[in-house]
């Protein structure tokens, strides 16, 4: 959360992992790459609150890491999903 529309400037959820891994089959890699040419992905309301999503990729024990550290995606599994099927965020 880049931009924070709180009081105090804060997040109270700074300083912990939130990962989402989304798996792509070997015959499905290709469909990936249009993703990874952007590292960054940003979302902003109205309200002065932003968020990012970096996209990257990794191997399947960076995987397994990254989900036994992340706790979760806040609800903002939306995203991804709006990033896999337009390229980009939207709250549509």
């Amino acid at each position: 959360m880049p931009g924070k529309g709180s009081w105090n400037g804060k997040w109270s959820g700074e300083g912990n992992l939130y990962a989402k891994v989304r798996k792509f089959s070997s015959s499905k890699k290709n469909q990936a790459n249009p993703f990874l040419k952007e590292d960054t992905y940003s979302f902003s309301w109205p309200d002065g609150w932003s968020a990012s999503v970096n996209v990257k990729e990794i191997d399947s024990a960076t995987a397994r890491k990254v989900n036994k550290a992340s706790r979760g995606f806040c609800g903002y599994d939306w995203m991804i999903d709006s990033i896999l099927s337009k390229g980009y965020i939207t709250a549509d």
